[in-house]
C-alpha cells in the first residue's frame, strides 16, 4: 500500500481526518515505519507549539487565541481606528508643508543629505571595533545557513537525514576563504611607499592609508581611507571620508560620507556619498554615476556624468552629456559640456548657467512638478495588484504550511520579544551577507541568504496583517476563510497607515521587525521540536 501524504498525516494528527480514513491510516501505521516516524514528528511539533503558547503571559496568550468578544466591542474598535486614520489624513497635509531649516537639513532623516549622514555614521559606529568579526565570519555564515536550512525543514516537516547533513557541511566548507586575498586589520592599516601588494587587499581599520602599490583590487573599510599611491585594480571603499590623491587604474565604487578625488582615475566613479568633489587636478578616464547631497566637479571627466544630488556645481570639463536630477545645478564660467545638458529640477530658478559656460549640445531643462500620488489612477492599480499578490501568498501559506503560517502569525503577539529579535535579525543578516561576499566561493551562500532574507521581509506584512485582522474581527472559528478575512482587513489597515507621512515609515519598520522576530522565534521552536523528535 502506498504511503500517505504529509498533509493527510497532519490532518490526522490534528484530529480532523474522517473516521474511516483515520482507521485505515492507523492500520497503515502499524506496518509502515516511514509514516509512523512522520506522524511522531508532527505530534512532537504540535506538543512543542502548545508548550510555547502555555508559556505566554496571560494578555499575550489571550491575543494569540483571539477570543470572541461582543459585537459592540468590535464596532467600537473599528470606530476608534477610523477616527485615528481620519485624524492622520487631515494632519498629513499640514505635515507635508513643514520644512526643515537649510542649516539643519543634514539632521533631517527624510532628506538625501540626512539619510546619507545617518547611514554612514551608523555604518561606521557599527563596524568600528568589529574587524575581529572578519576572522570569525565562517561561524556566522554557517550559523545563518543552518538557520535557513531549519526554515526549509520546518516548512516541509522533513527529517534531516545524513545526506542532508553532509550537504550542509560541504557548503559551509566551500564558504571558507580559498583564493588570493590579503587581509589586514587594525587601528591603522598602511601600505608603505616602498611596499607592493601583489594580491587583492582587504583592509579594515580606523585609518586605511595606501602609499605604495596594490596590484589587485583594494577593498577598504574604515573611518578614513586615503590612497596616495597606486591601485592597479578597482577601489571599493566603505568609509566616513575617502581621499584619492594617487592613481586608481580601475573603477571606484564608493559608499562614504565624503569622497575627494585629487588624482587620476582610469575608468569611472560609481557611488553614493553625501559630498563628492573632483578637484581641478583630477582626471576621470570615463564617466561618473553618483547619488549625493552635494557634488562639485572641478576637474576633467572624459565621458558622461549622471548626477542625482541636492546641489551640483560644475566648473570643470565633461566630455559628453551631463544629466542631472535633484535640487539645484550651477555651471560656472569655466564649465564645459561636450554633449547635451539635461536637468530635472523642481524650479527653473534652481538652474544657474553662467554666460561663459560652454554647452556643445542641446539644453533640456525640465521643471518637475510634484503631484500627489493619490491623484493618479496608476497608484490605485498598483495598490490593488499589491493587495491581490499578498492575499495570494497568504492563501498559499495557509494551504501548504497551515501550522507554520498560523504559528508565525500568533508569534507576532509575543510583542517586545518579537520586536527585539526582529531588530537583531534585520541588522545582523545583511552584515553576514556582506561578510560572506568577501570570498568568491562564499557568493552562492550569500545569494541564498539574501533571497531568504528578502522573502522573509516580504512575508512580515502578511503575518502582521493576519494578526491585526484577527485581533480586530475576533472570529469564533479558525477556518481558512476566517484567516483570509482577517488578513484582508489587516493588510488594508497597514496600507492606509503606511501612507501617513513620517508615521507610515515607522509603522513599516515596526511591521518588518515584528514579522522577522515571529519568524525567527518559530524557527527556533521548530529546531527544538526536531531535536525532541
Amino acid at each position: 500500500m502506498e504511503c500517505y501524504s504529509e498533509r493527510t498525516c497532519a490532518i490526522f494528527v490534528d484530529g480532523e481526518l474522517a473516521v474511516d480514513e483515520a482507521r485505515r491510516l492507523r492500520d497503515h501505521l502499524a506496518t509502515c515505519p516511514r509514516c509512523r516516524r512522520l506522524v511522531d514528528a508532527l505530534r512532537a511539533e504540535n506538543r512543542v507549539l502548545g508548550e510555547s503558547l502555555d508559556q505566554l503571559p496571560e494578555d499575550a496568550a489571550g491575543s494569540a487565541v483571539f477570543p470572541r468578544l461582543r459585537l459592540s466591542w468590535v464596532w467600537g474598535d473599528l470606530a476608534a481606528l477610523a477616527a485615528v486614520l481620519a485624524l492622520g489624513s487631515i494632519s498629513s497635509a499640514w505635515i507635508e508643508k513643514l520644512r526643515v531649516p537649510e542649516a539643519l537639513e543634514w539632521l533631517n532623516p527624510f532628506s538625501t543629505g540626512g539619510l546619507s549622514n545617518l547611514f554612514f555614521n551608523l555604518s561606521y559606529y557599527f563596524a568600528h571595533g568589529g574587524t575581529a568579526m572578519l576572522a570569525d565570519y565562517a561561524a556566522v555564515v554557517g550559523g545563518l545557513f543552518l538557520l535557513l536550512g531549519g526554515a526549509v525543514l520546518l516548512g516541509r516537516r522533513w527529517r534531516l537525514h545524513q545526506p542532508g547533513l553532509h550537504l550542509l557541511i560541504v557548503l559551509l566548507t566551500l564558504s571558507l576563504p580559498s583564493f588570493a586575498l590579503e587581509r589586514r586589520h587594525g587601528e591603522f592599516v598602511t601600505v608603505a611607499a616602498n611596499e607592493t601588494v601583489d594580491d587583492t587587499l582587504l583592509a579594515a581599520g580606523n585609518t586605511v592609508r595606501v602609499e605604495g602599490v596594490v596590484n589587485g583590487d583594494l577593498l577598504a573599510f574604515g573611518r578614513t581611507v586615503e590612497v596616495s599611491g597606486s591601485v592597479k585594480g578597482d577601489l571599493v571603499s566603505f568609509a566616513k571620508r575617502a581621499v584619492v590623491s594617487g592613481t586608481v587604474e580601475g573603477r571606484i565604487y564608493n559608499f562614504s560620507q565624503s569622497l575627494d578625488l585629487d588624482g587620476q582615475l582610469g575608468h569611472s566613479i560609481y557611488g553614493w556619498v553625501q559630498s563628492l568633489r573632483v578637484d581641478n587636478r583630477a582626471r576621470v578616464g570615463e564617466g561618473i554615476v553618483v547619488g549625493a547631497g552635494d557634488v562639485s566637479l572641478e576637474g576633467e571627466v572624459r565621458r558622461s556624468a549622471t548626477i542625482f544630488a541636492s546641489n551640483a556645481e560644475v566648473s570643470g570639463s565633461i566630455g559628453r552629456e551631463l544629466t542631472m536630477a535633484g535640487g539645484s545645478l550651477t555651471l560656472t564660467n569655466t564649465a564645459r559640456v561636450g554633449g547635451d545638458l539635461s536637468a530635472r529640477v523642481h524650479q527653473l530658478k534652481d538652474v544657474h548657467i553662467a554666460d561663459g559656460a560652454t554647452i556643445a549640445g542641446k539644453r533640456d531643462i525640465e521643471v518637475r512638478v510634484r503631484k500627489s500620488q493619490f491623484t493618479r489612477p496608476r497608484f490605485y492599480l498598483h495598490q490593488a495588484v499589491w493587495l491581490a499578490a499578498a492575499m495570494l501568498v497568504g492563501w498559499l501559506g495557509l494551504a501548504l504550511f497551515p501550522g507554520f503560517f498560523e504559528a508565525c502569525t500568533q508569534g507576532v503577539g509575543l510583542g517586545w520579544r518579537s520586536l527585539g529579535l526582529g531588530i537583531g535579525v534585520l541588522a545582523g543578516v545583511p552584515v553576514a551577507i556582506i561578510v560572506a561576499c568577501i570570498t568568491l566561493v562564499g557568493i552562492p551562500v550569500s545569494l541564498m541568504l539574501l533571497a531568504a532574507y528578502l522573502a522573509a521581509i516580504y512575508l512580515t506584512k502578511i503575518w502582521v496583517g493576519a494578526f491585526l485582522g484577527r485581533i480586530l474581527l475576533k472570529p469564533a472559528g479558525a477556518t481558512r476563510r476566517d484567516w483570509l478575512l482577517g488578513l484582508l482587513v489587516g493588510l488594508l489597515i497597514l496600507t492606509v497607515i503606511g501612507f501617513i507621512p513620517y508615521v507610515g515609515g515607522l509603522v513599516r519598520l515596526a511591521v518588518i521587525c515584528l514579522g522577522l522576530g515571529a519568524f525567527s522565534w518559530q524557527l527556533y521552536q521548530g529546531s527544538r521540536a526536531t531535536r525532541a523528535a
